[in-house]
């Protein structure tokens, strides 16, 4: 895989959630708002997860060895669930300590300096946010990319904090403080489902983007023209790897190394069509029964199967 290290953009989110930790730590400090108290406990989900995609990217750049064939780009999904999971325990904490402030408000101190802590705090993190962003769709990495979207949900979290703690100032009623931090809970715990759902579908092996599908199928399909056909196309992907495997038939009268010829010349032109793509290919004789029939996708299931009804 032709791709750089991206451990030194999980380095800049490491030092990026330690300056937001102190900021936010400080404005909770001199206002005593819950709002801020839930800002400052997301800043240490975001360093958790900072440290969870630093080690999990240093992992995945190791290249395949025999314990693990495929590469170790799957470990991008452990990752990001392993933020999730952080992020809703956040959001539990949050809806916690913002339950217990709505039942016992308590007046706002120095809120001003507070807000500009924050304030401060979120312009970092939607900076280092939007770099990973980026990063992570520039280099197919999951890892970054939920850690990027994570950092902007804390943006906009910080955002509903400064007007929760400004509504509550301007208008005496303090409890808008702590109802603010609990929408500011339960947005942050749709974030979390959203990012363990997205891992979850990694680890499932779902197929790759269907327009890499399709341009895989066009490949194929060009390939038609020089008297082959093709068939049981299957795909995966794992982090920024794209496995490709399909059947390819030939004339009966095509010698082994026609054959292979041809299918190394598909192979190249697949991988060229699709970044990071294994491909992986099966000959068969075009026009045979078994064949031509020869598509199922369990195919041990399916043999034996056959076999049974054959028997």
């Amino acid at each position: 895989m032709n791709r750089p290290s991206l451990t030194k953009f999980a380095w800049l989110s490491v030092g990026a959630a330690v300056v937001t930790i102190l900021l936010k730590a400080g404005a909770y400090a001199v206002t005593g708002s819950v709002g801020l108290l839930s800002d400052a406990l997301e800043g240490g989900v975001n360093l958790a997860a900072a440290l969870v995609a630093l080690a999990t990217l240093k992992y995945v750049e190791r290249p395949p060895d025999d314990s693990h064939a495929y590469g170790h780009d799957k470990a991008e999904y452990f990752s990001s669930g392993t933020e999730g999971t952080l992020i809703l325990i956040a959001a539990l904490s949050i809806g916690v300590t913002s339950v217990s402030r709505l039942l016992n408000p308590q007046p706002l101190e120095q809120p001003g300096l507070g807000l500009a802590l924050a304030v401060v705090a979120s312009l970092i993190n939607l900076a280092v946010g939007q770099i990973q962003i980026r990063t992570g769709k520039k280099y197919d990495s999951i890892t970054l990319e939920a850690d990027g979207h994570h950092l902007m949900s804390d943006v906009w979290t910080s955002v509903g904090v400064v007007v929760g703690v400004s509504a509550a100032v301007l208008t005496g009623l303090i409890w808008l403080d702590a109802v603010i931090a609990l929408a500011v809970g339960l947005k942050i715990g749709w974030e979390g489902i959203r990012i363990f759902w997205r891992s979850l579908r990694g680890l499932m092996d779902v197929p790759i983007a269907a327009g890499e599908q399709a341009a895989v199928a066009d490949v194929l399909n060009r390939y038609q023209t020089r008297g082959i056909a093709w068939h049981a196309l299957r795909t995966r992907q794992a982090g920024a790897r794209r496995f490709i495997s399909v059947h390819l038939l030939f004339p009966a009268d095509w010698t082994i190394q026609q054959a292979h010829d041809l299918t190394e010349e598909l192979e190249a032109d697949i991988r060229r069509a699709v970044e990071h793509a294994n491909v992986f290919t099966h000959l068969e004789p075009l026009g045979d029964p078994v064949a031509m029939n020869d598509t199922a996708l369990d195919r041990p299931h399916a043999q034996d199967k056959r076999q049974k009804d054959a028997g």
